[in-house]
């Protein structure tokens, strides 16, 4: 568990201890190093989560998952009242879609692989998700939903491990968030300390 462990310790330290008093042109900083604790991780393990036989299974696997998921979030936001459309849709999706590959790299191929050579498979995705909430404590809203997300992403990717079609299941189902519900019950998808100090 040493990487899952070392990005843990990299954005748990910067979104509650670091970033209050930082200034905002460091935030590219420890999505850096994630990033690149993550790739000393695939170097070291030969694994990418890029495997082609997998890409045709996990692409139906993850628009199954991305369709029941958003069709939910769409009826909850205009059960709420509180569904609107982003005002530019395809930038939005066009930013989050390296957002959701980056988070879905260091999810499956370093907290999956990690907690499942310590835990085994079943107990492994669980811990692997449950490690995905954690980053985003204290938020409520983004830990449940990321637990929720996590847990399906990475039953997905145990079976069929590639994870291009799970970085585009992230961004769109993020993007189905942003539409259906307000920023007072998202958080305004903040994390950390960050969340505490919203008013």
């Amino acid at each position: 568990m040493t990487f899952s462990l070392a990005i843990l310790a990299v954005v748990l330290s910067y979104t509650w201890l670091i970033e209050p008093i930082a200034p905002r042109w460091t935030a590219p900083i420890p999505i850096a190093l994630v990033l690149i604790l993550a790739i000393g991780h695939a170097i070291r393990n030969s694994d990418w989560g890029l495997a082609p036989r997998a890409f045709v299974p996990a692409l139906w696997q993850s628009a199954a998952l991305t369709l029941t998921a958003g069709l939910g979030i769409a009826l909850a936001g205009v059960a709420l009242g509180t569904w609107r459309s982003q005002p530019d849709t395809p930038t939005s999706l066009a930013l989050l879609i390296p957002w959701g590959l980056g988070q879905q790299f260091a999810l499956q191929t370093v907290f999956l692989r990690e907690s499942r050579t310590a835990l085994g498979r079943t107990a492994g995705i669980c811990l692997a998700a449950a490690l995905f909430a954690v980053l985003h404590l204290p938020n409520p809203f983004l830990s449940a939903m990321t637990f929720a997300g996590a847990l399906a992403w990475c039953w997905i990717y145990d079976r069929y491990p590639n994870l291009l079609p799970l970085g585009l299941s992230h961004a769109l189902l993020t993007l189905a968030i942003l539409c259906a519900f307000d920023e007072a019950m998202t958080g305004h998808l903040r994390v950390g300390a960050a969340y505490l100090r919203l008013p």
